[in-house]
């Protein structure tokens, strides 16, 4: 039979024996020897994985690099499957060696022998069989003249998510069901097996419904829910309203919607309760203070509290306030942290490392868009931002977010021309940013307002986005197989760089006559160059203990230079309530002062009236003296006259008058 048709694990067998691993001793001359070294080490642990199990070896000693080497890429496949390795082994070998087929034209599957690590006389030798829990068949082990052989009842059966094969490519899945209305802003979580998509945008109008897809038989189906009225005496059940821009997040074997723009919004941030068991909402009655409603925010589990940040009021004003919400005591807290927050913003994305650190990425405001990260350790409740390795991302809003692991997965969202078609990854421990994949065209991936969901499946972690808008609505539905050999290689370059004391020396590996990896004799110098490295090795540790102690001593003068400034606050605070009683003081006086101003001037208004008047009655009495003096002297003149008539008279003989 070709080798090119034979089926697994015939085929994995026939690629184990081309690339030097054999089967019964017989191999491929030269074979392993093209590789490169983290390829060879790769193939190396993947056929431990497949024959042997997950690695359950004590890690060698530190004077030996190649055997920790090669332990190193056996233990960080963890609990993968044999099924799964043996593809995988097939696939890189392929990838490497695309015409491996051709050069093995019969194969007749034979015992395989287990490439054993050299350990330490001391070190007793282990062979673990193969665990896991999942629903792939596992490999029968039996005894064949004293060597372990493997088989496989039947082919593994792929279902659901299982069938997506590709790795660190989205990949539209194909399901079944009535598809839900295109929509974006809308809510998602996963839960029980199943991806819950609740509410939305369309068009200009809120949406209501709720959603559920089957992650096992990719089934669409809507879910019949109703809210329970709020009174405990009432049965009734009424509609939920539509909301847009909320968040969704599991908690239990519910999920709560928190927030949300609404037609009709409420003062505060309203909180609803789902329960798929009964198939009904509920709104959960919360304590404290409840932050105003709002959309656009992040919601963040972290532990037993959930914790918001950030989004747009009904009256479109962007925020940066922070609440937190015990889910035990369904308390709310208003925050006040220190440090310098990010600036307002909505449609950011927000995680959680180490149940310590939350995480802030882009968003936007009303003219721009961000790419800044900020940092908010829980503890200490002060914002930082801290310094990034890899590439710089670009500016985005309406992205969303996953997280597996210490990887925070970041994906679409726009930058107010366009859709961001690159899938991004930051390790929230290293801080690096990364590109795991790339879209083209104009694709729902590339689109704002979408969701993202982590979800695993049968040992294997998948992210899931559903929705968004980038011109048009979106109901369609992607996943993206998370690489385990990206992971495992990773793995590698995480504990060779955590190794300090004993660098790993990567080993050149040749194929013997006998079908055997054997090293390259280290020489003398090899010998020093170990020796160098270990002294090269204390003396990094030493190096990074003084730099320790000094950030440590940096911390403290910090901290006392803010317990100085807290003290300067409160006392210039105190001079400020000072100051301010005084200045009210002063305001009553010069209050009082004016009031007095006001009523002298009343009087001087009515004194000039009496003035006034004084003037015209002056002048009336000036008046009538001069015509008494008139008079009077009309009198006069006319006795005047008359005496002087009488006496002329007389002279002229005149009789005087009569009396």
């Amino acid at each position: 039979m070709a080798s090119s048709g034979l089926a697994y694990p015939d085929r994995f067998y026939a690629a184990a024996a081309y690339a030097g691993f054999g089967a019964g001793g017989a191999t491929s001359s030269a074979a392993i020897s093209r590789f490169q070294n983290d390829v060879a080490l790769l193939l190396y642990g993947l056929h431990q994985q497949a024959t042997v199990g997950p690695c359950n070896v004590p890690k060698p000693r530190a004077w030996n690099p190649v055997e920790q080497s090669k332990w190193t890429s056996w233990h960080g496949l963890g609990s993968m499957p044999s099924a799964e390795a043996m593809r995988l082994f097939v696939k890189i070998l392929e990838e490497e060696d695309p015409g491996w087929y051709s050069r093995v034209p019969e194969f007749n599957p034979e015992p395989v022998v287990d490439i054993q690590m050299h350990k330490p006389k001391d070190e007793p030798q282990s062979v673990p069989t193969s665990t896991n829990g999942t629903s792939i068949p596992e490999p029968k082990i039996i005894s064949e003249n004293g060597s372990s052989v493997e088989t496989q009842d039947k082919d593994v059966i792929l279902e659901g998510l299982s069938t997506v094969s590709s790795h660190d490519e989205w990949t539209p899945l194909s399901v079944s069901g009535l598809r839900p209305k295109p929509r974006y802003e809308h809510g998602a979580t996963v839960l029980q097996n199943k991806m819950y998509i609740f509410g939305g945008n369309h068009n200009g109008r809120y949406l209501s419904d709720l959603q559920a897809l089957d992650l096992k038989s990719l089934t669409w189906s809507k879910v019949d829910a109703k809210l329970q009225a709020e009174s405990a005496d009432s049965t009734k059940t009424t509609q939920i309203a539509p909301c847009a821009g909320h968040s969704l997040i599991s908690w239990g074997n519910k999920f709560l919607s928190i927030a949300g723009h609404t037609k009709d919004p409420s003062e505060g941030i309203t909180v609803k309760e789902f329960d798929p068991h009964t198939c009904t909402w509920s709104v959960v009655k919360t304590y404290g203070k409840p932050p105003f409603s709002r959309g656009g925010q992040t919601v963040t589990l972290v532990g037993t509290t959930l914790v918001l940040f950030g989004g747009e009021d009904a009256k479109r004003c962007l925020l940066n306030d922070l609440h937190i919400l015990d889910l035990e005591t369904m308390t709310w807290d208003d925050v006040d942290a220190i440090g310098t927050p990010p600036s307002p913003r909505s449609d950011h994305a927000a995680a959680c490392h180490a149940d310590r650190y939350l995480l802030i990425f882009g968003g936007g405001s009303h003219a721009t868009c961000f790419n800044d990260l900020h940092v908010l350790d829980l503890q200490t409740m002060e914002w930082s931002r801290p310094k990034q390795q890899g590439l710089t991302p670009s500016p985005r809003a309406g992205h969303a977010g996953a997280t597996v692991g210490e990887n925070w997965y970041i994906v679409g969202g726009g930058n107010n021309k366009s859709g961001v078609s690159e899938t991004l990854v930051l390790n929230m421990s290293t801080l690096t940013w990364s590109v795991v994949s790339t879209v083209e065209g104009r694709v729902p991936l590339a689109s704002e307002g979408m969701t993202l969901v982590h979800s695993n499946y049968n040992g294997y972690d998948y992210l899931i986005s559903f929705g968004g808008y980038n011109g048009r609505y979106s109901n369609e539905v992607y996943t993206l197989k998370l690489s385990l050999k990206s992971d495992s290689q990773s793995t590698i370059k995480e504990e060779t760089v955590s190794d300090t004391t004993s660098r790993v020396i990567e080993p050149e590996a040749e194929i013997s006559q006998d079908g055997k990896i054997r090293e390259i004799a280290m020489d003398s110098a090899d010998s020093d160059l170990n020796n160098r490295n270990d002294e090269a090795g204390e003396q990094l540790l030493a190096d990074l203990k003084a730099q320790k102690e000094e950030l440590e001593a940096t911390l403290s003068r910090e901290q006392l230079q803010t317990v100085q400034l807290k003290e300067d606050i409160a006392q210039a605070e105190t001079r400020n309530a000072e100051v301010t009683k005084e200045l009210q003081a002063v305001r009553g006086q010069l209050a009082s002062e004016q009031s007095r101003c006001f009523k002298l001037e009343v009087d001087v208004a009515e004194l000039r009236q009496k003035l006034q008047s004084m003037d015209a009655l002056e002048k009336e009495v000036e008046l009538l003296r001069r015509q008494k003096a008139a008079s009077e002297q009309a009198a006069l003149d006319a006795n005047q006259r008359q005496s002087s008539g009488g006496m002329w008279g007389w002279l002229a003989g005149s009789p005087p008058p009569a009396v």
